[in-house]
């Protein structure tokens, strides 16, 4: 009898797996990335992080009507890079400066005109969906409200701002299903403040930014060759929303979500794309919001409720930071050209694209995604709403232990909006759920809520 029921499971087990597998879209890895990630030139970012460094200072309080000399002129060079690559791509970009009269702040002596240097690749099929990508192009010397002194700062943030150029000219010669936002921003050193406008326009107007990537001392400071962490980049996320109000606190305490906020589940996303294509170089998840004392442009969307993250170098130098440029006992400071790995910046620049691309290409996320709570089982219910892309193949739904990373099991369940964990406790795993299509893009994880 015993025998029996083993091969009756066993043959119930193998024609779910048959049918699962039947359903299952394609998982190679897609061809177009894998041509971008060779078109990405550590040459041309060399060219222009060379470029964005002879403009003396970016200060934010520097010269704006200066040709050669001060944001301004590094503001228009931008702007004229970016009408370039969107003349080469039969004008798919729009480009635009977006310019805001920033009050009096404690780093800005006066009322001064600050400037974004914007890029916008539309989605073709959701072009609502929005994901932003951002360098700041501002520098600064050992004082930020200095706008004399010489700053280059080629690692922070040309290193950011070359990437992002880069990510438009490879990346605007193909077509996505959503929106690609290619920023520049000012007034980083003073507070964040060229990002923090941005995000508050795109409250007002409703923009549907689903993930956004700081890239912020993305440069490999060529001290730090010999590091053993020499080969991947950082990704810093926040686990408790900025955003966070009291009854969503409630929610994650009961359910212990700390560690599954949006942000959180758009680094995963991160770097199990870049694992996915890159063999030598890898995204080293970091479970905090920044550095200490520290703060990027991602805090802002962030603090407005986006999903967003900072991109970093392993291993600093401070001697190549906010320095004025000098030589002091035999010690070399400054955050000039030499110290920059532009090899290592293009591979950052690859961990961006491969994301930003897998994430532009994928359906939506799934809404409303949650845990029905209705029944005491060992089992699992999950339930979520359908997705509208056309495109779509179904659902993927992944799990982990408490105590893990990242998400490390998953099974494709087919175009469903319902799934049973069999004899898998919600008590026990953290579940989640995603969209895939039939060429296999798949969304982020969506970590799904308590619900009757």
């Amino acid at each position: 009898m015993k025998t029996k029921i083993f091969v009756a499971l066993a043959l119930s087990f193998y024609v779910l797996a048959v049918n699962l597998s039947a359903q299952k879209p394609n998982e190679k890895p897609n061809a177009e990335i894998q041509k971008m990630i060779r078109e990405i030139s550590a040459k041309r970012i060399e060219a222009d992080i060379r470029k964005l460094a002879s403009f003396g200072t970016r200060n934010t309080l520097s010269e704006q009507d200066n040709p050669t000399r001060g944001i301004g002129a590094a503001r228009d060079w931008i702007f004229g890079e970016f009408q370039k690559i969107s003349a080469d791509c039969g004008n798919c970009l729009t480009v635009e400066k977006q310019t805001f009269l920033q009050p009096k702040a404690p780093r800005i002596p006066e009322p001064t005109n600050l400037t974004n240097v914007i890029a916008t690749l539309k989605g073709t099929t959701n072009p609502e969906r929005v994901y932003v990508v951002s360098g700041h192009y501002d520098s600064m010397c050992s004082s930020p409200t200095d706008g004399k002194c010489d700053a280059p700062g080629a690692n922070d943030d040309a290193s950011g701002t070359a990437a992002v150029i880069e990510l438009a000219r490879v990346m605007s010669k193909r077509k996505f299903d959503a929106t690609i936002i290619f920023m520049t921003v000012a007034g980083e050193e003073q507070g964040l403040l060229g990002a923090r406008y941005f995000a508050e326009q795109a409250v007002q107007t409703k923009m549907n930014i689903e993930g956004m990537f700081t890239n912020d001392i993305v440069g490999g400071v060529t001290t730090q060759k010999n590091s053993p962490n020499r080969n991947r980049v950082r990704v810093f996320t926040e686990g408790v929303p900025s955003s966070e109000t009291e009854a969503e606190g409630n929610t994650r305490r009961s359910v212990g979500g700390e560690n599954d906020s949006q942000a959180r589940q758009l680094a995963r996303y991160i770097k199990e794309q870049s694992d996915k294509y890159l063999k030598n170089f890898s995204v080293w998840m970091i479970y905090r919001r920044d550095r200490y004392l520290r703060g990027g442009d991602h805090i802002p969307f962030l603090e407005k409720g986006f999903a967003a993250v900072r991109l970093t170098e392993a291993d600093e130098d401070y001697t190549h930071q906010h320095q004025n440029v000098r030589t002091e006992n035999g010690v070399f400071f400054g955050d000039t050209p030499e110290f920059v790995d532009f090899e290592y910046t293009a591979n950052v620049t690859r961990v961006n694209m491969i994301a930003l691309a897998s994430l532009a290409l994928a359906p939506a996320k799934p809404k409303n995604a949650g845990i029905v709570t209705a029944r005491l089982t060992n089992d699992t219910d999950l339930k979520w709403d359908a997705n509208t892309d056309a495109d779509l193949a179904g659902y993927e739904v992944v799990w982990r232990d408490t105590t893990s990373a990242v998400w490390t099991n998953s099974v494709f369940v087919g175009n469903v909006t319902t799934y049973t964990a069999k004899a898998m406790s919600k008590d026990n795993f953290f579940f989640g759920v995603r969209a895939v299509d039939k060429d296999g893009n798949k969304s982020p994880v969506v970590y799904p809520r308590p619900m009757r």
